[in-house]
């Protein structure tokens, strides 16, 4: 039996039935669709959304980027089982999707996109938005799409639909490849007919895998641990993504080892637990970076090692460090010379606490002791960080930050990307569940934070879901604050005001750039950014998009406006201006390096010594073979 239906009405049918199975739980793996249209998908995608509006919600955005953000976000906080699709027409709107498609990628969250492309029969040559390619007709601008895709396909025939739908599932779904996912559809072949076998549209459900370990690896990760004496486990990503939380959890209880995570795996245990010693590496605590550098074994779980985590090669200092890495993907098991254990991350921690059981195995007493008293003297310094001894004044950032501390529960998902906030939050924040903690730190992407926020309150509508974002990022991507406004989706953000790109500031006097071009001021008669600070309102801003905005002034205001903002029902920003532009944030010093190169030759005074002290710290840095 067949049915005749144009090639994006098959296509919307098809993933209408398409299906997710983990842990016995079953779900939809395409929960909806984002969409900006124009001639490239209107006849095609866009007709097919209205005529199977039943089978596939449709969510409007207004930036090509910003719904692949919103869909990735959903798909996180949906623990990698469910996404979005995202359409869009030929030319700009395709190309717009890079970036998002890039963030989604380089973090393994899957996300579809669905861009229009030029006509396949070529009746016209070039059609409106056609890039034209002298020495190869069959190239447009989708193909920007292929290397930041995990799978990209382009549809020049119907019938090529459903090889590339299934592969498209595949990809999507497995742990490993996941990540951004591309079927480019020629706009003449979206709405060409064609008749298609009923098979195509049957429900189908794709199995997520556990993996377990090989017992030859096994075996010699137990002989490894059982070895040590200072081992440190680095929880990342994976954790989460494989809902470890509560197997790292009695790994960690049974033997004692403390538990330090990357940016993406903070709150794998949350921020109270015995073992949990804070954030590792360039943003990490003081805690967390003197035991990685007196480790003798790294046991890495889920953990991809980007340079922060591992201080550009310069954190692990022990001479006979060794590496055992517990990762679903080889390609991350095999790094930093370690020793492999391919398995899903729960499954993987489950057999390693049953096996270490077996020999009765838990590190020395002294040694928990010595982390415990090291951890209670940071939770001071996050103390004297938060604590506002003059409610009357401007807060400092840590302040905005020990404010919404105070007023959220477990239930509270608080978001954020890129700025001086991710350093800040990564020493200091206090994480109460395994999902409040929702940085997106792989593409460091200004802009992610606001339509990721409307993602993850789609994922999670009865939950509190905050964007924090600082001033930079916020004039990069505002504009999905029409979207929630538009579809009542009650985000709320913290809009905190520094008058330019902090933590870029911060970072370029560091390496001898004297915060050159990172300040939001008026040019100077030297021309340079060093006048008034511009007399933008960010907090009219959000409020000519149609949100509901508090003003903050004062730490006493700010505790007000956040709690007011927590019980909000509708879309809630609360703006903040904080204490100081010339610093980042007022937080601890980065507690380990991160490698920046500095200008080799320099005639200025702050970059003769900034290279003084980068050579130092290169001259530490080792490769782990």
């Amino acid at each position: 039996m067949t049915t005749r239906l144009t090639v994006a009405q098959a296509l919307v049918r098809f993933l209408a039935a398409q299906y997710t199975e983990r842990d016995g739980v079953r779900q939809r793996l395409i929960s909806a669709t984002w969409g900006i249209f124009g001639h490239g998908n209107v006849a095609g995608l866009g007709q097919a959304l209205v005529e199977y509006a039943d089978d596939m919600p449709y969510h409007q955005g207004r930036n090509e980027q910003s719904m692949v953000h919103a869909a990735v976000g959903y798909a996180r906080q949906s623990n990698r089982l469910s996404t979005h699709a995202v359409t869009t027409s030929i030319g700009p709107g395709a190309t717009n999707l890079v970036t998002g498609a890039a963030l989604a990628t380089i973090n393994h969250l899957p996300v579809l996109l669905l861009p229009g492309d030029t006509f396949a029969t070529r009746p016209a040559d070039p059609v409106l938005q056609q890039l034209e390619v002298p020495y190869a007709g069959d190239v447009s601008v989708n193909d920007t799409l292929r290397p930041v895709s995990k799978y990209f396909d382009r549809v020049t025939r119907p019938e090529a639909l459903i090889a590339a739908a299934l592969q498209a599932m595949r990809v999507l779904t497995d742990p490993v490849e996941t990540g951004a996912v591309t079927l480019a559809l020629p706009q003449d072949v979206q709405a060409e007919a064609y008749d298609w076998p009923d098979e195509f549209f049957a429900e189908r459900t794709w199995v997520v895998r556990r993996p377990g370990a090989d017992p030859t690896e096994l075996a010699e990760a137990v002989g490894s641990i059982r070895a040590a004496k200072r081992p440190l486990l680095i929880a990342g990503g994976g954790v989460h993504h494989s809902r470890a939380e509560e197997a790292l959890a009695e790994f960690a209880e049974a033997t004692g080892i403390p538990v330090a995570s990357t940016q993406a795996g903070k709150g794998s245990l949350r921020h109270d637990h015995p073992q949990d010693v804070g954030g590792i590496g360039h943003t990490g605590t003081a805690t967390a970076d003197e035991l990685a550098r007196l480790a003798d074994l790294v046991i890495g779980v889920g953990t991809r090692y980007t340079d922060f985590t591992t201080a550009s090669g310069t954190l692990f200092e022990k001479p006979d460090v060794r590496f055992l890495n517990l990762n679903i993907a080889s390609y991350d098991g095999h790094k930093l010379g370690g020793l492999p254990l391919v398995a899903d991350a729960r499954s993987g921690l489950t057999e390693l606490t049953e096996a270490l059981q077996l020999h009765g195995h838990r590190v020395a007493d002294s040694y928990v002791r010595e982390y415990v008293e090291d951890k209670e003297r940071w939770e001071q310094r996050v103390d004297a960080c938060y604590e506002a001894d003059e409610p009357d004044v401007r807060p400092s950032q840590p302040q905005v930050l020990g404010a919404l501390d105070a007023i959220v529960d477990e239930t509270d998902v608080i978001i954020n990307a890129a700025g001086s906030l991710p350093g800040d939050l990564h020493k200091l924040w206090r994480a109460r569940s395994r999902d409040q903690y929702h940085l997106e730190y792989g593409y460091s992407c200004m802009g992610y934070e606001i339509p990721a926020a409307i993602g993850v309150k789609m994922a999670a509508p009865d939950r509190p879901v905050w964007a924090l974002v600082g001033d930079g990022t916020y004039l990069m991507m505002p504009t999905e604050i029409v979207t929630a406004v538009q579809e009542g989706i009650a985000i709320k953000i913290l809009l905190v005001q520094n008058h330019g790109y902090a933590s870029i500031g911060g970072l370029s006097e560091t390496v001898g750039g004297e915060r050159f071009g990172t300040a939001y001021r008026y040019t100077a008669e030297d021309g340079t950014y060093t006048g008034a600070p511009l007399p933008v309102d960010l907090a009219a801003n959000a409020a000519s998009l149609g949100m509901r905005v508090l003003r903050a002034k004062t730490v006493r205001d700010l505790r007000a406006a956040l709690a007011e903002a927590r019980d909000a029902d509708t879309p809630t920003c609360v703006y903040v201006e904080t204490q100081t532009a010339d610093t980042v944030s007022g937080a601890p010093p980065a507690q380990a390096w991160w490698d920046v190169p500095v200008a080799e030759t320099a005639t200025r005074a702050s970059a003769v010594k900034a290279r003084e002290l980068y050579e130092r710290h290169v001259s530490t840095r080792r490769r782990h073979l």
